[in-house]
């Protein structure tokens, strides 16, 4: 059985949470990478970022509707969901950016799994960490090449 820690790429392209966000985009592009697994200084794993993160910045700052009965203006949007909004359409740092709720693999997780993991979840690439330390990442690729027979 093909695991994580047989195709996970060991040579890790990582940011920190107080990367520039223009330093963190030149990071993607100029290694041709969709995401960048964001990591303290103990090499622990914090969040990822995606160039979708990144794109979110163009977005337009949406107008929350509001309901106005008897002059009193009533939200009918979370204060919370526009909040998180504007932090990450607002974002310098890419803690500011980051998602922090990362779905992770462990080394000894079957390829099938991570590839199950990937198409239902929309996931391009997923860290492995062990315990809480980053140790691998797998792209899409790593899991293609596993098709391929070895001579």
């Amino acid at each position: 059985m093909i695991t994580a820690s047989d195709i996970m790429e060991t040579n890790i392209i990582c940011v920190n949470p107080d990367t520039d966000i223009t330093r963190a985009v030149e990071v993607l592009l100029n290694n041709h990478i969709n995401g960048a697994p964001v990591v303290d200084k103990r090499e622990e794993l914090v969040g990822i970022l995606c160039q979708s993160d990144l794109i979110f910045q163009q977005k337009e700052l949406p107008i929350p509707p509001i309901f106005t009965i008897l002059d009193g203006i009533i939200p009918l949007a979370s204060s919370k969901k526009l909040e998180d909004e504007f932090q990450k359409i607002s974002a310098t740092k890419v803690k500011q950016a980051m998602v922090t709720d990362v779905t992770t693999v462990a080394p000894e997780t079957p390829v099938a799994e991570i590839a199950s993991l990937m198409v239902e979840k929309h996931f391009h690439t997923i860290p492995v960490v062990d315990g809480k330390k980053l140790v691998g990442i797998i792209g899409k690729e790593d899991i293609l090449k596993t098709m391929i027979p070895k001579a």
